[in-house]
């Protein structure tokens, strides 16, 4: 509660309340605080949870990951372990470095616990994440995801080879690998889920690293239906569900006007569709396919849904940014079997 009454409304206020001027201030912290080896022991004493589990033939440590989008350059990577994570996950990435969409582009909606953004995949690029990662001091010592994109200026029917130079520059880091193609901020992107496309793009890429899929929850469950049956055929390891919405429904009033604006909706508004898409995903392939469920994830009884629904991994996000580091260490606790800390209500 201390975060939620003292630390939140501080950061809420940095940049005269611009969200994005408020992760980079935390992500230059985090990555000054990876460079502390004995702080990152302390803090790993304080939220590091064991409840281990092997999902597409990797073992995690706990089922509680950070979604891709708030490292997205891995800058700050020894210090999401020590705040209780139990798997990692960079990017989006893209093959050519790029700076996003123009600023402002990341809007906060605090009456809906709820997060708009339309970044559009600003990145250093595919080539200085693996310089990162190579010179990393250590192993991580938790599964590390790399979520691929488009580059922006790459043609769509340019787009496999787009992914696999990505691919290639950073297959001896990832743990797995998550294809993005349903973020609603790059031109084009979502129609990369449609058969053809996604058949192209998994024939390419599947192969000696695990491949997941992250699918949009505005797709029709034919849709997703049609997606999952290339993934199945095609070998892919698992199912990431779900990205940012570019529907509103769910907003408290006091969100609606800052809610208009441009860009994928995520948070509280978006838990019920995301565990409906989980759900979906394991009936319709007999839990063939593994799932990564992500969306809405506020609060233990949150990830317990999650679970219930089909999920064997959970990834947290803007749950992060209005809960706080409590908020994985109470989720892996809750999935270890002990009783869930209280990390804010609703």
């Amino acid at each position: 509660m201390i975060f939620e009454r003292v630390v939140r409304p501080r950061l809420f206020r940095l940049g005269g309340g611009d969200a994005e001027a408020a992760h980079e201030w935390t992500l230059h912290r985090l990555a000054a605080l990876s460079r502390r080896p004995a702080a990152l022991a302390a803090l790993r004493a304080r939220y590091a949870v064991r409840a281990p589990r092997e999902v597409f033939g990797v073992r995690f440590p706990n089922p509680v990951g950070l979604a891709a989008g708030m490292d997205k350059d891995g800058a700050a990577l020894p210090a999401w372990p020590a705040l209780g994570f139990g798997f990692v996950e960079v990017g989006t990435v893209t093959a050519h470095p790029q700076p996003g969409n123009p600023r402002p582009r990341l809007f906060r909606l605090p009456a809906s616990e709820a997060v708009v953004n339309r970044m559009g995949f600003n990145n250093a690029g595919a080539q200085a994440l693996a310089a990162r990662l190579a010179a990393l001091p250590r192993p991580l010592g938790v599964p590390l995801g790399i979520s691929l994109g488009k580059s922006k200026v790459t043609p769509l029917d340019e787009a496999v080879e787009d992914y696999l130079a990505s691919y290639r520059a950073l297959r001896g880091y990832g743990d797995y690998f998550a294809v993005n193609v349903s973020s609603p901020n790059t031109p084009g992107l979502r129609s990369l889920q449609d058969r053809t496309h996604l058949d192209a793009l998994l024939a390419a890429l599947v192969g000696e690293k695990p491949v997941l899929v992250k699918i949009a929850p505005d797709l029709t469950e034919p849709a997703v239906a049609e997606l999952l049956e290339v993934c199945l055929a095609r070998g892919a390891a698992g199912v990431i569900a779900t990205n940012t919405t570019l529907g509103r429904d769910g907003l408290a009033t006091a969100d609606r006007g800052r809610g208009a604006e441009t860009g994928g909706l995520s948070g509280r508004p978006l838990t019920g569709r995301a565990r409906e898409v989980v759900a979906f995903v394991h009936r319709e392939t007999g839990g063939r396919l593994p799932v990564i469920g992500v969306g809405g994830i506020l609060d233990p009884d949150d990830a317990a849904r999650m679970f219930d629904a089909g999920a064997s991994l959970v990834q947290l996000y803007t749950g992060f940014i209005y809960r706080g580091p409590a908020l994985p260490r109470a989720v892996a606790r809750a999935a270890a079997g002990a009783a869930p800390d209280r990390v804010g209500g609703r």
